[in-house]
C-alpha cells in the first residue's frame, strides 16, 4: 500500500522507472514476469491521470526510459567509426528515445481521452487498442523504426515460441496490445481481490510461455551457413580482405555428396564489386586483381558443383557524364552466384538504417558534424522492396538484409510466397544487447508468416529458425563456424501472411469494441475494479 501511494504521489518518477523495468522483458534478460507488472504500473498511472495531457506525458516518460534501455546497443556502434566522437553514442541513444517515446505518449494520451471514465478493466481495452496504433505508426512514420515491440517480451526460449505462438492469428503489434490488456487486467483483478481470476490469468500466460514446441518436420534442401567471426574493427581494413575471404572459403567446403546445396554468407561478406560495367578504377580499388570476372569465378569455386552461394555485397549506381562516369549511389545487396561464377539473381536492401546507412536531413545535420555510421562517401539507395527469387532446385528464396527483418508485415512478396527467407546481417556493431534482440525479432517474423529463416552474420548470432520460431541450430557471438543441415519446410500461409497488417488493425478495432462493451456494463459489475 505504501508503494502504491508513492507511485500515485510521484507519477513522473514512477513512469520512467516502469519504462526501464519493462525493457528487462526483452533479450538478453528476458524477465517477462518482471516486465509485465511494469506495464501494469504504466496502465495504472495513465488511468489515474487527470487528463489526456498528463497521460501523454506519463506515457512519454515511460517511453524515454524504455527505449533508452532497449536501444543501449546503438551507443556501441559509435565506437566503430572515426568521423564522430565515440562518446556521442551515449547521447544519441536518449536523444533518439525522445522521439520514439512519442508513440507510447500518443497511446497513453489517446486512451485517456477516449476512456475518460469507467473501470480500470474497461480502460485496459482502450489502452491496448491505442498501443497497437502507436506501434504501427512507429513502424512507418519517418521511414519507421520498428525495433523492440512490446510483444517481444512474450517470445519464449530458443526451443519454444512462448506466447508468440499467437502471432499467426494476430500479428506483432496486436500481440503488444495483448501485453497491455493482460497487464491491466491482472492489476484490476488483484485490486479487486479476485484471486482466482488473477491466478487463472497468470497461469494462462505462464502456460503459453512454457508450452513445448514439439518436433518439427525435416526439409530436403541441404545448406551450409557460415559465420566467419570477422571483428567489426577489421571489416573495412583492406589488409585483411584476403584473409577474410580465406576464412569464409575454408568454412564453406563441401563435406558430403549432395546434388544441390545453398551456401550462405553474411551481409557485406566481401568488398569486391561483382557486377560488370563499372569504371575500371572502382575495380582496381577493391576487387580482387581488379577483375570482377575473377572475383565471381573464385566465388563459384567456393559454391562447388551443384552449389549456389548467397552472399552480401555492394552494387554501384553509375551516373555522371559520358566523359567521366562515376558512382552516384550504392546498393546493399544479396548476390547469388552459381558454381560457374555466374550471377543468377540479386536483391537490393529496401529499408535502409537511418543514421547508419544514410543521414536524414543531411542539409541540417552534416554542417553540425554528424555523419552516417557505415563507412564510405557514396550514399546508399533503397531497393524496390521484398522480392522472391526462384532458384529452381535451390528453392524460392525471400530476401531480407539485416534490420529489414524487424518490420512486421513487410518481409515477403505476398504475390510470390517464398519457401524460406535468407537474412544476412552484420551484428558486430550492435553491442551485447542488439544481436539477441535482432535474432528474437527474426523469430517473430518466422512465426507470423510461417516461414523458416536462415541468418548468417559476421560475428553472431547466426541461426536456423523453423516456421514455428524454434531455433534449430545457432552460432553464438564471437565464434567462427558453420551450420550444416536441411532447410526447414514452410508452413501453409498463416492468417497473418494472407491479411498482413490489416489483421493487426482489425484486432485493434475489436479491442475498441471490447472497450465499448465493458464501459457500458453496469457500474456494480466493476465495483472493485
Amino acid at each position: 500500500m505504501r508503494a502504491g501511494r508513492w507511485v500515485d504521489a510521484h507519477p513522473r518518477i514512477a513512469a520512467p522507472v516502469f519504462g526501464a523495468v519493462a525493457a528487462t522483458g526483452f533479450p538478453p534478460l528476458e524477465l517477462w514476469w518482471v516486465a509485465i507488472p511494469a506495464v501494469a504500473g504504466l496502465a495504472w498511472l495513465v488511468w489515474r491521470s487527470a487528463n489526456w495531457r498528463q497521460a501523454a506525458l506519463i506515457g512519454w516518460l515511460f517511453g524515454v526510459a524504455h527505449f533508452t534501455v532497449t536501444n543501449n546497443w546503438i551507443a556501441t556502434a559509435f565506437t566503430y567509426q572515426a568521423n564522430m566522437p565515440a562518446a556521442l553514442g551515449w547521447a544519441a541513444v536518449p536523444l533518439l528515445s525522445l522521439y520514439l517515446a512519442v508513440w507510447p505518449g500518443f497511446a497513453a494520451g489517446a486512451a485517456r481521452a477516449i476512456a475518460r471514465r469507467g473501470s480500470l478493466t474497461a480502460f485496459g481495452f482502450a489502452f491496448a487498442a491505442c498501443w497497437i496504433a502507436g506501434e504501427w505508426f512507429r513502424s512507418w512514420v519517418f521511414t519507421g523504426y520498428a525495433w523492440g515491440p512490446l510483444s517481444l517480451m512474450l517470445l519464449g526460449t530458443f526451443s519454444r515460441p512462448g506466447a508468440a505462438m499467437l502471432l499467426p492469428w494476430i500479428g506483432t503489434y496486436a500481440l503488444s496490445g495483448v501485453v497491455v490488456l493482460v497487464a491491466t487486467s491482472l492489476l484490476a483483478l488483484l485490486m479487486a481481490r479476485r484471486w482466482i481470476g488473477a491466478g487463472a490469468l497468470a497461469a494462462v500466460v505462464a502456460a503459453l510461455m512454457l508450452w513445448p514446441a514439439g518436433q518439427g518436420r525435416q526439409g530436403t534442401l541441404p545448406f551450409t551457413l557460415v559465420q566467419p567471426n570477422i571483428p567489426q574493427e577489421e571489416i573495412d581494413d583492406p589488409t585483411k580482405f584476403e584473409s577474410q575471404f580465406a576464412t569464409l572459403a575454408k568454412l564453406s567446403v563441401k563435406r558430403r555428396d549432395v546434388s544441390h546445396r545453398i551456401v550462405l554468407w553474411p551481409e557485406g561478406a566481401i568488398p569486391d564489386y561483382l557486377r560488370p560495367g563499372y569504371p575500371q578504377r572502382y575495380y582496381d580499388e577493391l576487387t580482387a586483381m581488379g577483375d570482377p570476372a575473377f572475383a565471381r569465378r573464385r566465388l563459384g569455386y567456393v559454391a562447388g558443383p551443384g552449389g549456389l552461394l548467397l552472399l552480401g555485397s555492394i552494387d554501384l549506381k553509375i551516373g555522371g557524364n559520358a566523359n567521366y562516369p562515376r558512382a552516384v549511389g550504392a546498393y546493399n545487396t544479396i548476390t547469388a552466384i552459381d558454381s560457374k561464377g555466374k550471377i543468377v539473381g540479386g536483391y537490393a536492401k529496401a529499408h535502409l538504417v537511418p543514421y547508419g546507412e544514410y543521414l536524414p536531413m543531411k542539409w541540417l545535420l552534416k554542417p553540425l558534424g554528424l555523419s552516417r555510421l557505415v563507412s564510405g562517401s557514396i550514399d546508399f539507395i533503397p531497393g524496390p522492396g521484398p522480392r522472391t527469387l526462384d532458384f529452381g532446385p535451390w528453392g524460392k528464396a525471400g530476401m531480407q538484409i539485416c534490420y529489414e527483418i524487424v518490420f512486421s508485415g513487410r518481409v515477403i512478396d505476398e504475390a510470390n510466397r517464398p519457401d524460406y527467407i535468407f537474412n544476412p546481417s552484420n551484428d558486430g556493431w550492435f553491442g551485447a544487447w542488439g544481436p539477441p534482440q535482432h535474432l528474437a525479432q527474426a523469430r517473430m517474423r518466422a512465426i507470423e508468416d510461417g516461414l523458416p529463416i536462415l541468418r548468417s552474420t559476421t560475428s553472431g548470432i547466426s541461426a536456423v529458425i523453423d516456421a514455428r520460431g524454434v531455433v534449430r541450430a545457432h552460432l553464438g557471438r564471437r565464434v567462427a563456424g558453420r551450420i550444416d543441415g536441411l532447410v526447414p519446410p514452410p508452413h501453409a500461409p498463416t492468417l497473418f501472411a494472407q491479411l498482413g497488417i490489416w489483421l493487426t488493425l482489425i484486432w485493434g478495432l475489436l479491442l475498441m469494441g471490447g472497450w465499448l462493451v465493458a464501459s457500458r456494463l453496469p457500474e456494480r459489475y466493476w465495483r472493485r475494479t
